[in-house]
């Protein structure tokens, strides 16, 4: 129950934060988020695609893609429910699906991902990303490590 509880939290935290950078005029942004002394920088993106506008010329692929590994991670998720241990993986899986509806929601509502967060650290100066984004990379690293010693442990 806390897990369907999580992704809930972060589907309506991310869209929440989502609609107030929409509601925003244009030009507020970028702008520097408060008290992180210029390292994060807040922006009003539209990605059409999938991660770094890859396959945005593909909008049914942008789509279908999403929606089938959302899908895969939900039935391992219930697949996994009734068994005890397994934790990073179920709470990967939760991180990984409610960053992923989020996600869904804009590309089938908008047409487009809202991405607003941009780390001023080397390489990542580049990327406009939003919390979604985050909760799916934390995800999947947490999946795949409790997946590792879970092996790891068995052999």
């Amino acid at each position: 129950m806390i897990l369907l509880l999580l992704i809930a939290v972060i589907v309506m935290f991310d869209l929440g934060i989502k609609d107030v950078i929409e509601n925003r005029d244009d030009s507020v942004f970028p702008k520097e988020l408060e008290g992180t002394g210029g390292l994060i920088v807040l922006y009003k993106k539209h990605n059409p695609g999938l991660p770094m506008g890859a396959l945005a010329e593909y909008p049914g692929l942008v789509l279908q893609i999403p929606a089938a590994v959302t899908s895969a991670a939900a039935g391992i998720l219930a697949w996994l429910f009734p068994r005890k241990g397994a934790w990073p993986q179920k709470l990967g899986l939760s991180l990984i699906i409610g960053g992923s509806l989020s996600n869904l929601y804009d590309r089938f509502v908008r047409g487009y991902v809202v991405d607003y967060l941009n780390v001023r650290w080397k390489r990542l100066g580049k990327i406009v990303f939003n919390l979604a984004d985050i909760c799916i990379l934390a995800g999947a690293v947490l999946f795949a490590a409790g997946e590792f010693f879970s092996d790891f442990r068995r052999k």
